[in-house]
């Protein structure tokens, strides 16, 4: 086994050295997937998160819940979620979208959202009351008090979007379930490492987990110079 282990850290090496043109598709296509459902994530949950922390209206608390809830959502349930929607049988099944990458866009769009408009609700909600007093004093429209709000708490809210992206791109139980794992088309990072693992194919396996680990670590940094920097 000890020697296996071995082998395959020098097979990983090599395939990442030599650009292996699968090993390089997949994380291709796992940061375009994961990259484009944390965008459009952006795109809706920045909204409702600023709106949720900006008014006080009938029903917050339940929504609030709600939302917490979603935030540690069970991705597997949510991939059993996407592929009813979107199996032949099901209301969206006409469109052919299951076992696509927009399938697997949609199931981490899904998880996305709730994280980036928990995080940007939790980051405008802390700004000190008297900076909202003031800019309204100033005679700033709401729209220009959001904006203002915003920008105050920016990095909060870019740390939220980071774990939302870091969150999708290590999913598993999601993607496998409405992307099918079907090579060169629809296997990323996660599930390639749990077939190649399957299969033996060590070499490959740990070549994706050690970049899957590099993304992590970049995700991380960006994350505590963040923190460092809003204190």
């Amino acid at each position: 086994m000890k020697n296996e282990i071995i082998q395959g850290i020098i097979q990983a090496i090599m395939l990442i050295i030599m650009f292996d043109r699968e090993i390089w598709f997949t994380v291709i296509l796992s940061i375009g997937v994961s990259g484009t459902a944390t965008f459009i994530a952006s795109m809706i949950g920045l909204p409702i998160g600023s709106l949720m922390g900006l008014r006080d209206f009938w029903g917050k608390k339940s929504i609030t819940n709600l939302l917490n809830t979603f935030m540690g959502f069970p991705p597997v349930i949510m991939g059993l979620f996407v592929f009813l929607l979107l199996s032949k049988n099901g209301p969206l099944g006409s469109l052919g979208l299951l076992y696509t990458p927009t399938a697997m866009i949609i199931a981490q769009l899904l998880l996305a959202i709730p994280i980036i408009a928990g995080t940007t609700k939790a980051a405008i909600e802390s700004v000190d009351p008297a900076l909202r007093e003031t800019i309204l004093s100033l005679g700033a429209t709401e729209i220009e008090l959001w904006w203002e709000l915003i920008k105050d708490s920016k990095r909060s809210i870019i740390a939220g979007i980071l774990v939302a992206f870091g969150q999708a791109i290590s999913e598993v139980g999601a993607v496998m379930i409405v992307g099918g794992n079907i090579r060169w088309h629809t296997r990323v990072f996660t599930t390639s490492i749990v077939y190649q693992t399957q299969m033996g194919e060590f070499g490959m396996a740990i070549a994706l987990g050690f970049i899957l680990i590099s993304v992590a670590f970049i995700l991380n940094y960006t994350l505590t110079y963040l923190q460092s920097k809003e204190d």
